[in-house]
């Protein structure tokens, strides 16, 4: 039986700029404000929704290069969709701020076709799980003690059963204040929370290993780029001194960083925002499966929710404070974590997220793609 074939008409993208509460950082970097780059992909009357966390030069290479790949092609097609726009950018480069752009076109084509399908995005991409875990993220270097304190509160509030602060940023001297935080993220927790480390590659080696054997005391169980994820044989070497989990991935742009990092890790990160969508994180969770490893959802709590669902080999998403808040100013129709987990829309076509009116305060530019 022959179904009617629905083609992309339109790409339109907006820019959104939401400041955080009080300046933050982590052992690397500093900021107080966090960019959104949305697209909607348009059929008809219908429209999917994608977005990436990237830089706003983001949504000029959507709406000047990568529209014209995607525009009048088959929505069924997305996996052809995908490798037009990573070729069409080979002479630019295909990883960083381009697959960044590339992301956010993925994930709403995924989305344009599940509700074209009238079927929920998790249905669409394989739903191997009802829920999926998450654990509490943020504890920034930038936090008092009071101010963690109240981080914990909310993670508790959502069931989190695991927390992670960032460390790291003591590098040039010593690691006292790093390992200070770590205890008080013990006493502010509670024993029955698992806890969770990044250092943003903030160490060397050296002092990733010390700093490690120091975790290993305190019962961390995670220990998230100790060095720059850029430094393989240096992960490989920590991942064997540790008695923690090494993690690390978030900057995976394709396949091929992928197979480079699941030797040396113990968790592979990836982040649909930037490792191509749907399209590039689901191929990336089997480069991991082919080792052995589970995989984490970095960041973006609502964009993975249903792509997590549909993988066997997930540990976790990372329900990360800044992402949580971004995505509850934005948009509607988000996902709550509520006793430790995400639950993805099961009931609306898409992921049965929209840009809410309250937005537009927001918003800093918007472009349209092509047309045909």
């Amino acid at each position: 039986m022959s179904r009617p074939t629905a083609t992309v008409e339109r790409i339109d993208v907006e820019v959104y700029t939401v400041d955080t509460e009080t300046p933050e950082a982590d052992g690397t970097f500093e900021w107080d404000a966090t960019t959104a780059v949305v697209v909607h992909a348009h059929s008809g009357h219908t429209a999917g929704l994608g977005w990436t966390y990237s830089s706003p030069v983001a949504a000029d290479l959507i709406s000047e290069h990568l529209a014209t790949v995607v525009t009048g092609g088959d929505i069924d097609d997305i996996t052809g969709a995908w490798e037009a726009m990573r070729r069409s950018c080979r002479n630019f480069g295909t990883r960083g701020l381009v697959m960044q752009a590339i992301s956010a076109v993925d994930m709403a084509l995924w989305d344009l076709k599940a509700r074209l399908r009238a079927e929920p995005l998790s249905a669409l991409l394989g739903q191997a799980r009802p829920d999926v875990p998450v654990y509490g993220s943020g504890g920034f270097t930038t936090l008092d003690e009071a101010q963690l304190g109240e981080q914990v509160r909310d993670w508790h509030s959502a069931g989190c059963t695991a927390m992670k602060i960032k460390i790291g940023q003591d590098w040039g001297s010593d690691v006292t204040r790093d390992l200070q935080r770590v205890r008080q993220l013990r006493d502010l927790a509670g024993d029955g929370v698992a806890l969770m480390v990044d250092a943003n590659g903030g160490y060397t080696v050296g002092q990733a290993r010390r700093v490690g054997a120091a975790l290993d005391d305190l019962g961390v169980v995670w220990f998230e780029e100790p060095v720059s994820s850029d430094d393989i044989e240096g992960l490989g070497i920590l991942r064997h001194a540790m008695g923690c989990d090494v993690a690390a991935g978030e900057y995976v742009s394709d396949l091929y960083e992928a197979r480079h990092l699941a030797p040396v890790v113990d968790c592979l990160q990836l982040d649909a925002t930037r490792c191509g969508g749907y399209t590039g994180w689901l191929a990336a969770a089997g480069i991991a499966a082919s080792y052995n490893l589970q995989v984490s959802g970095h960041c973006a709590p609502a964009l993975h929710a249903p792509v997590a669902a549909a993988v066997p080999n997930l540990r976790h998403i990372e329900y990360f404070v800044d992402h949580v808040r971004l995505e509850q100013t934005l948009f509607d129709g988000v996902p709550a974590a509520t006793k430790g987990v995400l639950i993805p829309n099961n009931t609306s076509p898409g992921n049965g997220v929209t840009v809410a009116a309250r937005a537009a305060q927001y918003r800093k530019h918007a472009l349209s793609g092509s047309h045909h």
